[in-house]
């Protein structure tokens, strides 16, 4: 994500509200000895409490990837944590999944709605995309962190951790089906007391194993994701022991009102207006038809403050890529990030001078029991890329082109030869970024609502029965430019057993847009691969593999950014 905020080419804010640059860690000690604050807020402090807070979601962050089982949390970082106040309004997150942590607030608001008298010891997890979740895979639990020295009368702050687990018990392993309601995703979880009071709910645990297809896995996870909520109710209660609560509490507010005075000027800079744009899905799915499915986005700016009207974007559908308004949310957010600064503190503050409106019944706020398992990884990126084509209306200079668009999902599972047990492989696939004013896109990295890395090829052949028989760049697919997109990735997976492979791709229709005169980077393409012949399958397809089988795709490259036209202006301002 750091690597494509960089394509974005924006003027220096005010100065009255730059980020501070970064001080040696002898003067910021000494300098908040020297003038300890008072009733004011110190910039210096609160530049030193961004940090502090900040640190803390990333410490739990690497607790999970140390201590996780799957090859998903452990090497793919497929996890997001965060922290929020005691009004549960986000305070800080760490550099992890943008489509979890901007929709993570939300999942927050369900638990404590759902549980409003939360102990010491307290963990509620869910998953329900209808309560506060995504899709089902993810499973986010949410804790409460007390004052030992106030009797633990009220909460602090919140805690709370979301990982993708590699199954949950959808019709396919993976749990990443071509499904038509929710129903065949795999088990749903309202938020629910997973602890109480420091005592594990055995019953909602044997229940939750009994509903997958690799418990021992699962419950490794889940076990990571405690111990990640532990250190940061560690870390937060130390910090708030030795500050004191009134302090804390004044810092966490200052940062939510920087991040509103930050995204306050970041929209000034903006010119009035309405902004309109649409992007396509390719499809709702096998068996819903072929035709396209169209995400419209009207954005208007007014003077500081931004409404974003999601009116006009297809209802619902049978398929799988219907996204529930925390996903909407998350993608809005995201692209409000993009635009700030680099420093601006992540917090509930960015959101402040926008409204998000979504036509209830929608692919991009869809009602129980709609199927959403492919609405978290495509349709959450389709968001985005319509998004960022109205800004680009607005700001031409600034917009990168279009990036691969998509998530290249794929699962593979069956039973393991070696061990008999079920195993669940799943993973996504990186592509091209988007070339943007500031320079060309890069090649085969994760872009937009993913911040994930790959699964290395010694992991995923030790842990699963596969084989990669090729994983390289897909030379040429980035599109041509006066900056040239970046380019995808080929990846062809042979299977060793018999099991079941699916695919969930987009832009398989659809390019990925070039901007001012770029060309569109090429559009993906998945094969199977049997006894060295290729049979072209659609974007979204399940099959039956048997051994020495292999899935072979081809990821999208990035838009190209700038054309001829460009080239000329430009030639022509140097020469003045």
């Amino acid at each position: 994500m750091q690597a494509l905020r960089r394509l974005f080419s924006r003027p220096p804010l005010d100065p009255g509200i730059l980020p501070l640059s970064p001080l040696s860690s002898f003067l910021i000690p000494l300098f908040c000895y020297l003038f300890p604050v008072a009733k004011r807020i110190h910039p210096v402090r609160l530049e030193v409490y961004r940090h502090l807070l900040t640190a803390v979601p990333e410490e739990m962050g690497t607790v999970l990837r140390r201590t996780a089982y799957s090859s998903n949390v452990r090497e793919r970082r497929d996890y997001s944590c965060a922290l929020f106040d005691s009004k549960a309004q986000l305070v800080a997150m760490g550099d992890h999944m943008p489509v979890h942590l901007g929709s993570m607030p939300m999942s927050v608001k369900a638990a404590l709605a759902h549980e409003k008298t939360l102990q010491p010891g307290d963990v509620v997890i869910l998953n329900d995309p209808f309560a506060g979740g995504t899709h089902l895979p993810d499973l986010t639990m949410v804790a409460p962190v007390f004052e030992p020295s106030d009797g633990f009368a009220r909460p602090v702050f919140y805690v709370a951790v979301r990982a993708h687990h590699a199954d949950v018990g959808g019709m396919s392993p993976g749990s990443m089906p071509l499904s038509r309601d929710v129903f065949q995703e795999g088990i749903r979880i309202p938020p629910t007391k997973l602890y109480r009071q420091g005592r594990l709910n055995v019953d909602l645990l044997r229940l939750l194993l009994s509903n997958v297809r690799t418990p021992l896995e699962r419950e490794g996870d889940l076990a990571a994701q405690v111990g990640s909520l532990r250190v940061g109710d560690k870390r937060l209660r130390a910090l708030v022991e030795k500050n004191g609560r009134p302090e804390v509490e004044k810092y966490c507010r200052a940062l939510q009102d920087y991040s509103a005075k930050i995204m306050r000027q970041t929209i000034r800079r903006i010119p009035n207006g309405r902004y309109t744009a649409e992007d396509l899905l390719d499809d709702a799915g096998p068996g819903e038809g072929s035709e396209p499915v169209p995400i419209r986005v009207g954005i208007r700016v007014t003077g500081n403050s931004m409404k974003i009207d999601f009116a006009g974007s297809a209802p619902q559908m049978p398929g799988c890529l219907n996204a529930v308004r925390a996903v909407t949310r998350s993608a809005v957010y995201y692209v409000l990030r993009c635009l700030a600064p680099d420093d601006a503190p992540a917090s509930a503050g960015l959101m402040r001078s926008v409204r998000v409106m979504t036509p209830q019944g929608s692919v991009v706020d869809a009602r129980f029991p709609a199927a959403t398992a492919g609405g978290n990884v495509e349709t959450s990126q389709r968001i985005v890329d319509v998004l960022l084509r109205a800004l680009a209306k607005a700001l031409p200079d600034q917009i990168p082109a279009a990036s691969s668009g998509t998530m290249n999902n794929i699962s593979i599972g069956g039973i393991h030869p070696g061990t008999g047990e079920p195993f669940s492989y799943y993973e996504t696939i990186g592509g091209g970024m988007g070339a943007g004013p500031a320079g060309p896109g890069t090649s085969g990295v994760h872009t937009h609502m993913t911040n994930s890395l790959n699964t290395p090829i010694e992991a995923l052949e030790y842990d699963f029965p596969l084989r990669v028989r090729e994983y390289r760049l897909r030379t040429g697919s980035g599109a041509k430019g006066r900056n040239r997109g970046g380019d995808g990735i080929v990846r062809t997976l042979e299977v060793l057993t018999g099991c079941t492979a699916t695919i969930l791709s987009e832009r398989r229709v659809n390019p990925p847009y070039g901007l001012n005169g770029g060309d569109a980077g090429k559009k993906g393409r998945n094969y199977l691969v049997d006894r060295g012949r290729r049979k072209n399958l659609a974007g979204k397809v399940s099959l039956q593999l048997t051994a020495g089988q292999a899935v072979r795709i081809e990821t999208p490259g990035g838009g190209g950014w700038g054309g001829k036209e460009t080239r000329k202006k430009e030639s022509g301002k140097k020469k003045e």
